[in-house]
């Protein structure tokens, strides 16, 4: 009675988990207001209206152009340059905060104003349609809005979602299919030259991909990364010479940017300096009328990546507003860019930044509706403001005063206005989300339970003091911005500490011991700390040498050796038990055949994506490899798997009846093919860390583990396994470059599924290691057995849950809670329903049930 009482606890438990997630995310990722309507002119800005400096804008995002990928000396984007030296181009930095990825980035650009941080989850789904800006004031719709607008866009199609049906003439192509380097591109290209020649539109946008495809990749230094900075310069040039011959084209203005950077891997996400410093530049053979030219190319600036102005991407609005001739959008927060204010004459530069101000005023007024900003402030409290609203009140009271002064300069007026606008710019950026609590303690609450039930589940004799300390310590550390972003480290020392108390227990507690079992937890302490430096990650030595990219780079013939060996291994054991129950020479000839196409699929995936892991190896070893189709190459060897994965199921079926075939074996033929899977989806600098794993796993296997003891080393090796691969907590470390094995074309199931699985590859093989670890024990009771493993997992899990949304609830007002404590819940989102109740429970409970079927 007492068992099936713990089985209905763990199932609740486990129904209980995505409960809490389903209650508490749309409370802590709410859509922030916005003001509803659309902005019209008011008094003297018709007059701006009426002549602005451009009549069109070709706006041109090149997606993570990095800002030293136009600036620096090392950039091939050399017609770009001379147009900045000579005056025809105006260059920035543009700011993009966090989260650093196509959508919301998009948005802040067109509306001015701050999205969402759920556009992070929104963004990987594309066929999402709930995050339009159809009913959001946005320069497109302002721009088409004037008499005889229309729009016209090429490329990232997430601008088809945002804005339905407005574009006159549109051809979309997906922001996902990140092994395309070429075509993505040429398919926005192709149109560029006949839309040149239409004067029947007023704005035209063209978002290319293949950089931020490339940065995914293989990085930023990727040998493809200069080839295509020509090419997107060459667009460029193709352009601006059309604006100098075409007349319809005489007041058009170009605008170059990027949506976001990367950081040193080629992702984006997060907020290092790299993936927050995208290029922009203005051009125009007009903009020579106000521009001496600068330098350019540069050397590394200061700050990294700072290079010229620095100015907020949201400023990009009111910019495109002031010059184009439309009102700016009602939700902007951002700043006309002063540097384009000598279009204009002084009296007329103060109308254009009050038009700015008053629009900026009407969201302060909206968000601070109980302070009046349109009468008296008494001075005296302007020196120490009380709060934000009161230091907004008297820098208001400060325009206003300049304005009415007789004697006051135009230079103090527009200064006024200046300071009020980059502070009101600040503080509403800043503005905490409108959370909804109620759903954040119903969550927090629900997650509490689930932790409960799965105790419950567990029973007096499954918890242990080691656990309570893992859970404790883990727990107390999500409170601590620091601890979150270096999170591995926990990992590490945990892994050590735990490791040593193994070995102790080992030492004292069994006797007489073989002396090279004696050395066997010292080996695995040495492989792990082998494993610690394989993958520099976190924030703070994220850049610093390590063995993946730095050790490997300059070793290439080693890195090919330990790949070989480690797939030469997988082929053994699977020859030996890859088809139980088929004639044995059968069986190690289809596994060779397997293991050997996947060595070619990785061989072939290199030299398309990162052929300088290659050089200094002998040419004739993979020269044959060179310019065969990917997509098929794993199709294939998916095929395999699949075939060798039906097969062992029949086979396990079977188990009982008429087959000679042990369920042991079927496990351990099970466990190879899982690892051959996941060695397909790894990185190849990554490989042979499998092969390290099997060392572990053999070792751990002779030290007579108790199931408590089991269940804590795969909760810690499966954590500590997902940081040596280069797993974080920042968005940016998300590993898209196998997300595309075997597909030719985007499907949001499958690409989510294999980006999972290359993401949390080494936690996934400590699942599998960890169920034969535990068909080890010798028990008369298979069920309880398992019920307290997955309980203990499931108290972890849910424990852990519970306290990332308790630090996220505590400290939603904190400084970096978009930056660190929103990844870090969505990662243990991840953690939650995909790691833990898809892999742990539901693929862990298949295998141990195939391993038990006899006794």
């Amino acid at each position: 009675m007492l068992a099936y009482v713990s089985i209905i606890l763990l199932v609740i438990a486990n129904i209980l988990l995505p409960s809490a997630v389903w209650i508490f995310t749309p409370g802590f990722f709410p859509y922030k207001p916005f003001l509803p309507g659309r902005a019209q002119y008011h008094g003297d800005e018709d007059d701006l209206a009426s002549s602005p400096p451009f009549n069109k804008v070709i706006f041109m995002v090149v997606d993570a152009l990095r800002s030293d990928f136009v600036y620096s000396t090392e950039s091939g984007f050399h017609f770009t340059q001379s147009l900045i030296r000579s005056g025809a181009a105006i260059p920035f930095t543009a700011h993009a905060t966090a989260p650093t990825i196509t959508m919301p980035r998009i948005k802040a650009i067109t509306t001015g104003s701050i999205p969402s941080f759920l556009d992070v989850i929104l963004n990987f789904a594309e066929s999402d349609t709930s995050s339009t800006l159809a009913m959001q004031d946005t320069w497109p719709f302002q721009l088409k809005a004037k008499p005889g607008g229309r729009l016209v866009m090429y490329g990232d199609d997430t601008w088809l979602k945002l804005f339905p049906n407005t574009f006159f003439r549109s051809d979309g192509t997906t922001s996902f299919f990140v092994s395309d380097f070429t075509e993505v591109d040429h398919n926005v290209t192709r149109h560029v030259p006949f839309e040149l020649e239409q004067s029947d539109w007023n704005g035209m946008i063209i978002h290319y991909l293949g950089l931020d495809h490339i940065g995914h990749k293989s990085g930023p230094q990727s040998p493809h990364m200069i080839p295509k900075h020509h090419e997107m310069d060459s667009i460029v040039k193709q352009i601006y010479r059309a604006l100098q011959t075409e007349d319809h084209l005489e007041s058009t203005l170009l605008v170059l940017c990027g949506d976001h950077g990367m950081n040193d891997a080629g992702n984006h996400g997060g907020s290092a300096p790299g993936e927050t410093s995208p290029a922009l530049v203005f051009m125009s053979p007009k903009l020579e009328s106000i521009s001496l030219g600068a330098p350019c190319p540069l050397e590394s600036p200061k700050e990294a990546f700072q290079y010229y102005g620095v100015v907020e991407q949201s400023d990009v609005t009111p910019t495109l507003a002031g010059l184009l001739g439309f009102p700016i959008p009602l939700n902007n927060l951002g700043v006309f860019i002063p540097e384009f204010l000598q279009l204009w004459s002084k009296p007329e530069n103060v109308v254009l930044m009050k038009s700015n101000a008053q629009q900026v005023l009407r969201i302060v007024q909206a968000t601070f509706s109980d302070i009046a900003f349109d009468g008296m402030v008494d001075r005296r409290r302007c020196g120490k403001p009380a709060s934000d609203a009161e230091h907004l009140q008297c820098l208001w009271a400060a325009v206003n005063f300049f304005q009415d002064e007789e004697n006051s300069t135009v230079e103090e007026t527009l200064s006024a206005l200046t300071k009020f606008l980059r502070v009101a710019q600040g503080i509403m950026s800043s503005t905490a989300s409108n959370y909804d609590t109620l759903k954040l303690y119903l969550g927090i609450a629900t997650a509490a339970i689930s932790a409960c039930c799965a105790g419950a589940a567990l029973g007096s004799k499954g918890w242990s003091f080691w656990a309570c300390v893992l859970i404790l310590n883990y727990g107390g550390m999500m409170f601590a911005s620091s601890y979150v972003e270096e999170e591995q480290y926990f990992w590490y020392w945990i892994t050590s500490g735990w490791l040593i108390i193994l070995y102790l227990k080992f030492v004292f507690l069994n006797t007489p011991i073989p002396y090279y079992r004696i050395l066997y937890v010292p080996v695995i302490l040495g492989i792990h700390r082998v494993l610690r430096r394989w993958n520099q990650t976190g924030q703070k030595h994220a850049g610093e040498p390590d063995i993946a990219k730095t050790f490997f780079s300059t070793h290439n013939i080693l890195l090919w050796i330990t790949v070989t060996a480690t797939i030469l291994d997988i082929s053994g054991r699977l020859a030996r038990s890859g088809l139980p129950g088929a004639p044995r020479r059968l069986a190690a000839c289809a596994s060779i055949a397997l293991c050997l196409s996947t060595l070619g699929f990785k061989v072939a995936f290199t030299i398309t994506n990162a052929p300088e892991l290659l050089s200094g190896t002998p040419q004739y070893l993979w020269i044959s490899f060179e310019g065969t189709p990917l997509v098929s190459q794993a199709q294939i060897v998916f095929g395999g798997l699949a075939i060798s994965l039906v097969y062992n199921m029949y086979e396990a079926l079977k188990l009982g009846s008429a087959t000679k075939t042990s369920a042991k074996v079927i496990s351990w033929s099970l466990h190879e093919l899982t690892t051959l899977f996941l060695v397909i989806q790894t990185r190849t600098t990554n490989i042979p860390v499998f092969l390290l794993f099997c060392m572990e796993l053999r070792m751990l296997e002779t030290l007579n583990l108790k199931p408590d003891e089991i269940t804590l080393t795969s909760i810690v090796f499966q954590s500590s396994a997902f940081f040596a691969l280069g797993g974080s907590n920042a968005i940016s470390s998300i590993d898209l470059s196998n997300a595309y094995n075997g597909m030719s074309g985007y499907n949001i199931a499958t690409v989510g599924f294999l980006t999972f699985v290359g993401n949390w590859a080494g936690a996934i093989w400590w699942t599998s290691a960890s169920n034969l670890l535990l068909l080890q024990v010798k028990s008369t009771e298979r069920q309880q057995l398992l019920v307290r493993h997955l309980a203990l997992q499931t108290v972890f899990t849910t424990s852990s849950l519970f306290f990332v949304m308790l630090a996220c609830t505590i400290l939603r007002t904190h400084l970096f809670i978009w930056t660190v404590f929103s990844p870090k819940y969505l990662y243990s989102i991840a953690w939650s329903l995909g790691q833990h109740l898809a892999i742990n429970v539901v693929i862990g409970s298949l295998l141990f049930w195939i391993g038990s079927q006899d006794g």
